[in-house]
């Protein structure tokens, strides 16, 4: 773990006193941004061995990949002066993915031998997959740090069922009516239920600011396919009875109508990470997040360019430059020392025992 003295705050005392630093923290929180150092050349080397062993393993290595994947991108995230860490096992993930491909080759032969048998093996699945997406959760936090203190998820299996099969189910009943309320919930089980050592994450936003997203999102989508409807057709008027025209217009018009779609993505991501993130708490502490739509839009077009130029060469460079302009948005709001904030989790979770003790070691890579 790399660490640093370019806190905005004084150096702590040799024994923090946690409860002092809480007790007398500023009355007006002090931005910590976070940063990200990867760079695209570096993820390159890492991203092109993988995808050779993984080629050769024929699959088998992909385990590995994660690993390594999530370890540079989070060794390359830093906030005040100090790197996070992924301490996964591939073992663990390889394990997790091998018995979801078991699930899924029972499934499919199943729905060959007897569709009957197919409804009680879906039925199954929908049982036995909120456990499984449990347990990976749990695996995650468990083994992601920050300054050598770990991450935890305690969320319960019974209300897994709710956010995983009851509210995805409603969704498809409603017709995709519910499908806010559904991404509120979820995002409300994953915050409320994670923690950083001993200080809980806290998930405010309401369904409403869901709801929110989801028709603004909705409305530009009618309206950036009417607008390039409209121009493909103005083509083919202006076009007049040449055919080949006409159908050079269709095409120019097809094409608008799928920029514009792809327009509406980086809207969404950005409304979502700034909403989710901005309504989010650690303990004392508040995030702020300031993604913006037509910076997102243009890091997505100009990656999708280059990965169609370099037939898939410049997709490791794509994620980093992704990756670092999502992180580099996002503020830490902290109203007391983050040092001595780290050093009073790691003390009270030496008092209470470890408190990622309670973990699978299982992924199921989702």
């Amino acid at each position: 773990m790399q660490t640093g003295n370019n806190s905005a705050f004084p150096a702590p005392p040799e024994t923090p006193d946690f409860g002092q630093a809480l007790a007398t923290h500023t009355a007006a929180p002090q931005p910590l941004r976070f940063a990200f150092t990867g760079t695209g050349s570096e993820y390159f080397r890492i991203w092109i061995v993988n995808t050779v062993l993984t080629i050769v393993t024929l699959g088998i290595y992909s385990a590995w990949t994660k690993v390594r994947t999530l370890q540079y991108f989070y060794r390359n995230t830093s906030l005040d002066g100090a790197t996070f860490d992924y301490h996964g096992k591939p073992a663990a993930i390889l394990k997790g993915r091998a018995i979801v491909f078991v699930l899924a080759l029972a499934f499919q032969i199943a729905g060959k031998v007897a569709p009957m048998l197919a409804v009680l093996l879906a039925i199954a699945l929908a049982v036995v997959f909120p456990l499984l997406l449990v347990r990976s959760l749990r695996f995650r936090m468990a083994n992601s740090s920050y300054r050598g203190l770990r991450f935890a998820f305690t969320g319960s299996d019974a209300e897994a069922y709710k956010v995983f099969v009851l509210w995805p189910l409603l969704t498809v009943f409603t017709l995709g009516a519910l499908a806010p309320l559904a991404h509120q919930r979820l995002k409300q089980y994953q915050h409320n239920h994670t923690r950083f050592g001993t200080a809980p994450f806290a998930f405010n936003a309401d369904a409403a600011s869901f709801y929110g997203v989801y028709l603004r999102t909705f409305a530009m989508t009618v309206v950036v396919v009417v607008v390039a409807a409209v121009g493909g057709i103005a083509l083919g008027v202006s076009a007049g009875s040449s055919r080949g025209a006409a159908v050079f217009a269709g095409l120019l018009g097809m094409l608008g109508i799928y920029v514009a779609l792809l327009a509406v993505g980086p809207y969404f991501n950005a409304a979502l990470q700034n909403l989710v993130w901005n309504h989010t708490t650690l303990a004392p502490h508040s995030f702020r997040s300031e993604v913006k739509a037509s910076r997102l839009f243009y890091i997505f077009l100009t990656n999708m360019v280059g990965v169609a130029l370099t037939l898939g060469l410049f997709l490791p460079f794509a994620r980093v430059r992704s990756a670092r302009y999502r992180v580099e948005r996002m503020t830490l709001m902290a109203r007391a020392p983050l040092d001595a904030f780290v050093a009073g989790q790691a003390e009270n979770v030496g008092a209470l025992g470890d408190a990622a003790a309670d973990w699978y070691d299982i992924d199921i890579a989702l």
